[in-house]
């Protein structure tokens, strides 16, 4: 991440009216600074690669290469970058191929300005923001293709960082976690970077499925 104040983002739709609109939105708030656009899935990932951009709003439909294939290219080569997939569909199956390619946020196209300024905001720091009621179906495809869950890896937590991870997993914010257990946004956000080393895992998407695979989050989703 950029240690500027203002949040580096680039735009990736293929209509010119709709990048417009966002980059006013975003610019107009103070935090955040449009640093490049593109209109189609390839120019996506050139663009990407080149200007290396803390978070990447990008539409699912777009021509020469959908939003999840651009997104699962360049989380390959720039995984530190967060990507918000932003759509007009409200399937499910796309919330989890979204996860799957590397997205760490997914908020529909309908949502109001301050709903899409407080997502990009919690992605730019690194929280994994995914509509509630598509959780329970994106555990449920994390099962099928693993084939188990409840292995016996998370003995390798203590019970503060398996709670943590279980709030993280459940989709709250670092300071949702910090509200919950009286810390300090930060100091839940370094325990997550822990629980990534300890555990040898590179990104929050992983995280989750390391999470959901060894039944972490059984009781949350079917309880949902």
């Amino acid at each position: 991440m950029a240690s500027t104040a203002q949040t580096r983002v680039m735009l990736v739709d293929d209509h010119e009216i709709m990048r417009d609109g966002l980059r006013e939105v975003l610019e107009r708030s103070g935090d955040f600074e449009v640093v490049g656009q593109a209109g189609d899935g390839d120019a996506a990932v050139r663009v990407a690669l080149n200007l290396k951009p803390d978070v990447i709003i990008m539409d699912v439909m777009m021509p020469l290469k959908n939003g999840i294939e651009a997104c699962r290219e360049i989380m390959e080569v720039l995984p530190e970058t967060r990507v918000l997939i932003l759509t007009a569909s409200s399937e499910e199956d796309a919330v989890i191929e979204a996860v799957a390619a590397g997205a760490t946020g997914y908020l529909q196209k309908y949502s109001g300005k301050g709903q899409l300024l407080c997502t990009v905001r919690d992605v730019a720091h690194g929280d994994y923001r995914i509509p509630a009621d598509a959780i329970k179906d994106v555990f449920a495809e994390i099962r099928d293709t693993s084939g188990q869950a409840g292995t016996p890896g998370a003995g390798r937590l203590t019970a503060r960082e398996l709670e943590i991870l279980t709030l993280f997993s459940q989709g709250l914010t670092y300071a949702d976690i910090a509200n919950v257990r009286g810390n300090k946004w930060v100091t839940i956000r370094n325990a997550i970077y822990g629980i990534q080393n300890k555990l040898g895992i590179e990104t929050k998407q992983e995280l989750v499925v390391w999470a959901v695979r060894n039944g972490l989050l059984d009781d949350y989703s079917m309880g949902n």
